[in-house]
Formats: C-alpha cells, sequence, structure tokens
C-alpha cells in the first residue's frame, strides 16, 4: 500500500514552517513511520509527492526499538515514537508528521530538548551517598527504569512549558526512583525541589498516562513519589 506522509518543515535558523507530502511504498505490514523517513532519506535528493526535489528529512533516531525515546515526534495530532507508529494504523493512508511542539525546532522534526537534562540536574537526580534498595520496593524502582527521557508525557502536559517552573512528568520516575532508596536524611534536598517544580505544578491531569511509549503508570509512580517528599509518608515493609 502506497502511504502519504504530510510532514511540516522548518529550515535551520528559520521560524517560518510549511508542509511538504512525500509518499512512501510499504514493503510490509511492520512498517512504521521511522521505515519511511528511513528510505525517504536513502536518496541524496528525495522526491516530493508532486515529484519535485527535496532535502533529507532531518529527524533524529538511534535504537529504533522503543529504548532510546531519540525519534518521538507528534504522528497524526498524537506523541508517539515514530518507530512504534505502524502506518497500517492509519485508516486514510495519509498521516501528518510534526516536531514535538513544546521544545525549540532545530529542524524539520528535530527538537532540542535541553531544558529536559537541564531540569533533572536541578533536582539533583543522584545520589551523593549510597543507596539501597528494600524488596518490597524493586517493582516500583523497575518501573521507574523504563523511562527513556522521550518527552512525550511533556507534550500532552496542559502545565508544561519550556522555561516554566514545572518540571512535568519526565522529571518523576527518576525522583521516585531516589526517593524509594535513599533515606529521608539523604533525599530532604531532592524532596524540597520536588515539591517546588513538580507535586506544586501538577495538575492531576493525567494526560502523560495515556501517551508514554513504556506504559509507565504515571499515576502510580506520582502518588508514591508525593507521599514520600510531600507526606513524608516511607512504603510499609511487607509482613
Amino acid at each position: 500500500m502506497t502511504y502519504t506522509l504530510k510532514i511540516l518543515r522548518r529550515e535551520r535558523n528559520v521560524q517560518a514552517s510549511y508542509w511538504e507530502s512525500f509518499t512512501y511504498e510499504a514493503v510490509s505490514e511492520g512498517d512504521t513511520v521511522a521505515s519511511a523517513l528511513t528510505a525517504l532519506n536513502t536518496s541524496t535528493s528525495p522526491k516530493n509527492a508532486e515529484g519535485e526535489s527535496s532535502r533529507p528529512i532531518e529527524w533524529e533516531c538511534s535504537c529504533l526499538q522503543k529504548r532510546c525515546g531519540a525519534c518521538a515526534m507528534v504522528i497524526d495530532g498524537r506523541p508517539r515514537l515514530a518507530c512504534d507508529a505502524l502506518l497500517n494504523e492509519s485508516k486514510t493512508g495519509e498521516l501528518r508528521v510534526e516536531p514535538l511542539r513544546k521544545f525549540p525546532v532545530v529542524c524539520d522534526l528535530t527538537v532540542d530538548r535541553t531544558i529536559l537534562y537541564d531540569n533533572l540536574k536541578t533536582l539533583r537526580l543522584w545520589p551523593s551517598v549510597e543507596a539501597e534498595l528494600a524488596d518490597e520496593c524493586r517493582d516500583l524502582a523497575y518501573e521507574s527504569s523504563e523511562c527513556i527521557q522521550c518527552g512525550c508525557c511533556l507534550e500532552v502536559c496542559p502545565n508544561f512549558y519550556a522555561e516554566g517552573p514545572f518540571f512535568g512528568m519526565a522529571t518523576v520516575p527518576l525522583t521516585t526512583r531516589l526517593l524509594t532508596e535513599l533515606s529521608p536524611a539523604d533525599y530532604r534536598e531532592i524532596a524540597r525541589q520536588y515539591a517546588k517544580h513538580t507535586f506544586a505544578g501538577c495538575g492531576k491531569s493525567l494526560a502523560c498516562k495515556d501517551v508514554c511509549p513504556r506504559r509507565i503508570d504515571t499515576e502510580k509512580l506520582l502518588v508514591n513519589a508525593n507521599a514520600l517528599a510531600v507526606w513524608k509518608r516511607k512504603k510499609e515493609k511487607r509482613k
């Protein structure tokens, strides 16, 4: 089947964006948006749907196995990983592909997610003392480790914006992990920053739960992080 990818493009150092369509002949039922973008870029001078020469489409990818988060973009209005978006999910055969909108656009589908990592640094999400994981917390720690920092959760968050005081769900998995492993005395500063930059700004819309490509239960992580950082309640040890 032939698919049409309508891509929102932007030149480097240019503010104006424009739509450009490309056609792609699917090779298998498992073809994804990432497959199409890769194929379209195999030519040094790809042709658009009108048969006109165009420049290669700039986008980011790495593992293409839902493990790195590099290929996050907005596909048909929903933030997704391009490697996880099957073309045959489209009922019309046309897909609208855009860059994430909560981050500055670098070029085409590539965005600058520096603010996401800067926020992690502000929260100082690394242990300064030896941490110990209790057996009853291993399931929670494992789920926290599933976060790939793709930014899809921030794309749908009504309260997050770049450079804003609210850091969003992207910081919660790592915070939950440290709050679970460290003693209250050792995580005091992390808890203070969490209360300021996450708890205080979260409206509990939980839109993040519906779009997480790793299917992380963000509500569960929020409940645990809030209990430890805000309400100062440690998870009781199982009998």
